[in-house]
């Protein structure tokens, strides 16, 4: 039998049947993954071959087919392995928020990056518009007009009051999308904003860290009413790159990408060469300066939200 992985809970798996049964499956023996080493081989999203156990009503997965994409990052335990977070994938959305809790631009555009490397097209929703000050306001209008000048969709919601919702069921129908981004951001809120029959459990901000509680504990994918998958994920607190190639770092954005032939050195890290493209349109302000730090701190390591955010 064939089905698709619907929600993980590390050791189980529930796998949808192209009959539209669900069933409780695990894993038979080591799974081989082209070389990925990873703390979770079966993900949400994963399309398996599997059969039932005799006699019983569990099924065992034999075989993970070939996956189209995979959005993954490093490990919080095994520095050198990753966790993958969804595969098979049409639509990636970060959801950020300006503040309660605020989400950094370094976290951001290591999503963006990490989808770039896996040719996942991805929109950025900024959600509880209807929270902020006129000053976050502009905060965030800069944000989306910068993101939105280099290729991304991205606009504003409020799950509380509706605003714009319509338009994201617009983006999302007929797509597998994930929900990604902080703990806290709405994500929960989102999905029963966009099909409230779905009652996902939605969590509340820690009123000393204004840190979002855990609500999704596994990946889970739900099928809205409008015709879309949904892949609600747990609150990511950072997001570290797994397997980063330094060499193809600056292709990941798209703005620097554009820029690159017209380096007098076709090695160029964009970062103390003469003659670099990027560091003049940088100069110019048609790079922004956060971008370029995120840049940075990536070709340097440092990818983890305690490092300070200039975005």
């Amino acid at each position: 039998m064939r089905g698709k992985v619907i929600k993980s809970t590390g050791s189980w798996y529930i796998v949808l049947d192209d009959e539209g049964r669900q069933w409780e499956c695990r894993l038979r023996g080591k799974i081989r993954l082209d070389g990925l080493r990873s703390t979770n081989p079966v993900a949400v999203g994963d399309n398996v071959v599997f059969e039932q156990e005799p006699g019983k009503e569990t099924a065992v997965i034999k075989n993970i087919e070939t996956r189209n994409n995979l959005i993954v990052r490093k490990s919080v335990n095994l520095s050198k392995a990753s966790h993958i977070i969804a595969a098979n994938v049409d639509l990636a959305i970060v959801v950020a928020t300006i503040a309660q809790p605020r989400t950094s631009t370094g976290f951001i555009d290591r999503f963006l990056v990490t989808a770039e490397a896996y040719h996942i097209p991805t929109a950025l929703i900024f959600n509880k518009c209807d929270l902020y000050s006129e000053d976050q306001i502009g905060d965030m209008c800069v944000l989306m007009e910068y993101y939105q000048s280099i290729g991304y969709t991205t606009f504003g919601v409020s799950a509380k009051t509706g605003f714009q919702i319509d338009e994201l069921r617009d983006l999302m129908r007929g797509k597998i999308c994930l929900f990604s981004g902080h703990s806290g951001v709405g994500k929960s809120a989102l999905v029963n904003a966009l099909d409230p029959n779905l009652n996902v459990r939605i969590g509340e901000i820690s009123d000393v860290h204004e840190k979002g509680k855990h609500t999704t504990t596994f990946a889970e994918m739900h099928h809205l009413d409008f015709g879309a998958w949904i892949v609600d994920t747990p609150g990511i607190k950072e997001f570290a790159l797994y397997d980063l190639e330094k060499e193809t770092l600056a292709q990941r954005f798209p703005e620097m990408r554009e820029l690159m032939s017209e380096c007098r050195f076709n090695n160029c890290t964009h970062m103390h060469e003469p003659g670099c493209a990027v560091k003049q349109a940088l100069e110019n302000g048609d790079i922004a300066d956060w971008r370029y730090v995120n840049y940075l701190r990536m070709m340097n390591d440092e990818d983890h939200d305690s490092v300070k955010d200039e975005g």
